[in-house]
């Protein structure tokens, strides 16, 4: 009857630890599209090319605008919330750079979203459609190439998904190499740590290591992971980047960057983002990290 006892307790004591451990690091993910509308985000457009037609925005002489649409304007409707392939999504016209940003700041967290490219382009025929997804947003607007805010950039652009950027005056360390005959820095999980910044060895961007990238016109699920000052990179469920001590340089201080505002871009072509959802974690999962 004590065995029995004991083995009963025990058991009992194994589920409540495994039902805590579920609970850190399969935490339910938590909608930030409401499919209706776009409660929970702000909106900060840059400056329109010439040609696009702003009512009320000044332009100078030249012809040129002077300055930005701004903050939660969007005469445009460079962002609307629509009905595509019978699910909500927010289309994203691309025709002036912009950010759809989250209100809230994020820590230690996984965020997931799909994204499907349109049809228009306001760029070039020959340049790739272009977008992205920034995260550990901080400080102003404008800050990042005259638009966004400070971040890491989890690239979204024609056959570059995952690659690694650095918006505004934030750097990171890379496991990279760079190929023969390359100007460019490559993720390699075996080589050694290459910092990334602004006159950093690295320069600002390293590209991914495994091109993951639907055909266009289907869904892609891009997501990031982030624990601490270490962030993942996946493309439809495979890893081809991670970033290690991320952090900003304040004054010459290098200061910790490990949260912030989640942006999605407008920056040239047409794209659409559905299912944007974000889960609390403790640890990034081993099997990411191999």
């Amino acid at each position: 009857m004590k065995t029995l006892k004991f083995l009963s307790l025990f058991f009992t004591v194994i589920l409540l630890i495994s039902s805590c451990s579920m609970q850190n690091s399969e935490a339910e993910f938590e909608a930030l599209f409401n499919g209706q509308d776009l409660t929970g985000w702000e909106t900060y457009i840059g400056v329109p090319g010439a040609s696009v037609d702003v009512p009320g925005l000044e332009k100078d002489t030249a012809g040129n605008y002077v300055e930005p649409i701004g903050f939660n304007k969007d005469p445009l409707k460079i962002f609307q919330v629509v009905t595509e392939d019978a699910e909500p999504a927010v289309k994203v016209s691309g025709q002036v750079n912009g950010s759809l940003a989250t209100q809230a700041e994020f820590e230690n967290y996984h965020f997931r979203m799909q994204i499907k490219w349109g049809e228009k382009k306001w760029v070039p025929e020959n340049q790739n459609r272009n977008s992205g997804l920034l995260y550990h947003g901080t400080g102003d607007y404008g800050v990042g190439l005259g638009v966004w805010k400070q971040s890491h950039e989890c690239q979204v652009m024609e056959t570059m998904f995952g690659d690694s950027y650095r918006m505004g005056d934030t750097y990171c360390s890379i496991r990279a190499s760079k190929p023969e005959g390359s100007d460019r820095y490559v993720y390699d999980p075996e080589a050694e740590l290459v910092e990334f910044g602004q006159d950093k060895q690295g320069g600002k961007i390293c590209s991914k290591n495994v091109t993951n990238e639907k055909p266009r016109g289907e869904w892609n699920t891009v997501e990031i992971i982030c624990v601490g000052t270490k962030s993942v990179h996946i493309v439809n469920g495979v890893v081809n980047m991670i970033n290690e001590d991320s952090h900003l340089l304040v004054n010459g201080q290098k200061k910790p960057l490990s949260k912030g505002n989640i942006q999605l871009q407008s920056e040239g072509s047409e794209v659409f983002f559905r299912k944007m959802e974000v889960r609390p974690v403790d640890k990034i999962p081993a099997e990411y990290l191999k």
